[in-house]
């Protein structure tokens, strides 16, 4: 199983090679899936306009060379002549017409096809990714990725206008003049008329290979420049904050620099391949004029056979006048879409077995069994971790920086599997059932509260959308926004910004709370909810978590002591193991490692919430 950890930026632009063979393969599947099945007869009507077209295009030119022979030889309109050609040059016309309609009308046809497909694909692959595990999310570039799925998607539509559609007809139309040729004028003609698109083909071939590694290096200059751009502007306050937005600008610059390094060399290799490309056409073309003209003098040929000759080699090199470009197009639509079926090829490390049941609810215990796990470069993050919560108590996790707090809630989300040990809920390990079920069980209000650029009523029912109104505003209430809501204009429809930028710290924590609220979820879990917040703002939220937290299992991770002092159970991490376990009195009187947290606290000046907490939970105990 291949897994989930995201290629580098290098790696990615090395690793692809884009097969044009593949790519082929992969167009046809996706054309043949059954997701495609509705477009069948368009599909084969498509493939029908084309060769008809092709058909008439090397038709054309034999008509219009009739027509010139029936001039040259005739000598009144009496004999008929003027018939013969007049007929002759309205098949050449309606042939042409059609060899260039019948294509305009199939590309309407297919026009639908081909956005289904991106479509089907963008869409295939953005699903995956949102399914792919943690550690994916946590390595990858935002706006890389985004990229390359828009790449990709794009990459499918290229690919089938110009593979199906345009090389590959060419190619028929190839095979059909030599045909024509051999029979109607000599061998020598379709001789002359393989070497010439062959030799073209080549040139453009190898040139192209040498120009798409310079095109590689732009793709990795520009998705440097957009996720730096991504980067950047998603995290404005933190660059304004230290004065870096010269720096920022500066270090984008140079990811712009680089990619006009490249597009320049890529434009001058392109002028030396146009130059190139038509010296071989002209001499194509002279080589067939002269062995026409030597025929003709010779009595082998007539005038207007020289005329026909000529012309349907011009209306082969017509597809051929953007081979370069289109070969270099088709070779870095091959490697966009490699790319995102490589996407497509990661697979989460953390997935549900087969025929996984959802996890059924009886209370909301939640148990963990000599839990081990180490991050990646970690030697260790959980080590034997044992912890029991029962059905409606509100248990607090506490301990220094870096003793596996958030690293427990993770596993109790299943965003990880545990190296070793077992998580369970109600009796049930997390990794016998879905992660839907287990999540959909629990609800979370983390530290920072992330919200989507939408309106207030699309953050709040999040976790449960078909909410209705009324129940959006009670959880708002429940949540001491409610004083909030009436003095929005908009109410619901209040537009909250980009990561909730329009609404304070604190009004973006009980969005959050009512979030969870709205939920009802079994299981609560709070993520140092308050610990970013001024003591106000703390009180005006610890007193909407409690509102939240009653009668549901709470698991409260805290940084400042003060919001588990009165919880049921206390346990105290220190390097991965649980150090202490007990009710704020007992850790205090047993003066260990959670005393001397809650002194050194006391000590920085947030004892003032302390000195209030502390004979409570005594009284509490």
């Amino acid at each position: 199983m291949k897994p989930s950890t995201p290629l580098s930026d290098d790696e990615n632009a090395q690793a692809p090679q884009g097969s044009l063979g593949t790519a082929m393969a992969r167009l046809f599947a996706l054309l043949a899936s059954p997701d495609m099945s509705r477009w069948r007869v368009r599909m084969v009507v498509a493939l029908v306009l084309t060769l008809i077209a092709k058909v008439l295009a090397v038709s054309a030119p034999v008509y219009f060379g009739e027509g010139i022979n029936a001039i040259s030889q005739g000598a009144n309109a009496a004999s008929g002549v003027l018939g013969a050609f007049v007929l002759a040059f309205v098949l050449y016309a309606g042939a042409r017409f059609l060899s260039v309609g019948l294509p305009q009308l199939r590309d309407a046809m297919f026009a639908p096809v081909s956005q289904d497909a991106q479509r089907l694909v963008a869409v295939r692959t953005f699903g995956h990714v949102q399914r792919l595990s943690l550690n994916f999310h946590q390595s990858k570039r935002t706006g890389a990725l985004n990229r390359i799925i828009d790449r990709g998607a794009r990459a499918v539509d290229f690919l089938m206008r110009f593979l199906i559609f345009n090389i590959a007809p060419t190619l028929v139309e190839l095979v059909l003049a030599a045909g024509v040729l051999s029979l109607n004028y000599g061998w020598e003609f379709a001789v002359i008329a393989v070497i010439t698109v062959v030799s073209y083909m080549a040139l453009t071939w190898s040139v192209t290979e040498w120009r798409v590694k310079i095109r590689r290096q732009m793709n990795e200059a520009d998705n440097e420049a957009n996720a730096r751009a991504v980067d950047t502007l998603i995290n404005f306050e933190t660059v304004k904050a230290f004065a870096a937005e010269r720096r920022e600008t500066d270090l984008y610059d140079t990811a712009l620099t680089r990619y006009a390094s490249a597009a320049s060399r890529s434009q001058s290799s392109l002028a030396l391949l146009n130059g190139a490309q038509a010296g071989i056409m002209n001499a194509g073309l002279l080589a067939m004029a002269l062995m026409a003209g030597w025929k003709a003098w010779q009595g082998a040929l007539l005038p207007g056979d020289v005329a026909a000759v000529t012309l349907i080699l011009m209306n082969i090199y017509q597809p051929l006048n953007i081979l370069g470009w289109a070969y270099r197009e088709i070779k870095q639509g091959a490697v966009d879409m490699e790319r995102m079926f490589d996407t497509l090829k990661l697979q989460p490390d953390v997935a549900d077995a087969d025929q996984a049941p959802e996890l059924a609810l009886s209370g909301g215990a939640v148990t963990f069994e000599d839990v081990h796990y180490s991050h990646e470069g970690r030697s260790r993050s959980l080590a034997g971790v044992h912890m029991s919560v029962v059905p409606g108590s509100f248990v607090g996790i506490c301990g220094p920086s870096g003793a596996g707090k958030s690293t427990l809630l993770r596993l109790l989300f299943r965003f990880y599997d545990p190296d070793a040990g077992r998580v369970l809920i109600d009796g049930q390990d997390l990794r016998q059932v879905t992660q839907d079920s287990v999540r959909e069980a629990l609800g979370l209000v983390p530290q920072d509260v992330v919200l989507f650029n939408d309106t207030l009523r699309s953050n709040v029912v999040y976790g449960r959308p078909e909410a209705s109104d009324d129940a959006v505003i009670e959880a708002l209430k429940q949540a001491q926004l409610g004083d909030f809501l009436d003095r929005l204009p908009d109410g619901l429809d209040t537009k909250v910004g980009e990561r909730g930028l329009k609404l304070s710290g604190g009004e973006k924590q009980r969005v959050g709370v009512a979030r969870a609220i709205l939920k009802d979820p079994a299981v609560l879990v709070l993520d140092e909810a308050t610990s970013a917040l001024d003591s106000q703002t703390e009180t005006e939220i610890r007193a909407a978590l409690a509102k939240a937290a009653e009668g549901r299992t709470t698991i409260a991770v805290a940084h400042r002591l003060s919001t588990i002092a009165d919880a049921d159970r206390i346990i105290v991490l220190d390097e991965g193991r649980v150090a202490e376990s007990g009710t704020h009195a007992e850790l205090l009187a047993l003066d260990g490692l959670y005393a001397d947290m809650w002194a050194r606290q006391a000590e920085a000046g947030q004892g003032g919430a302390m000195a209030v907490m502390q004979p409570e939970a005594h009284m509490t105990s």
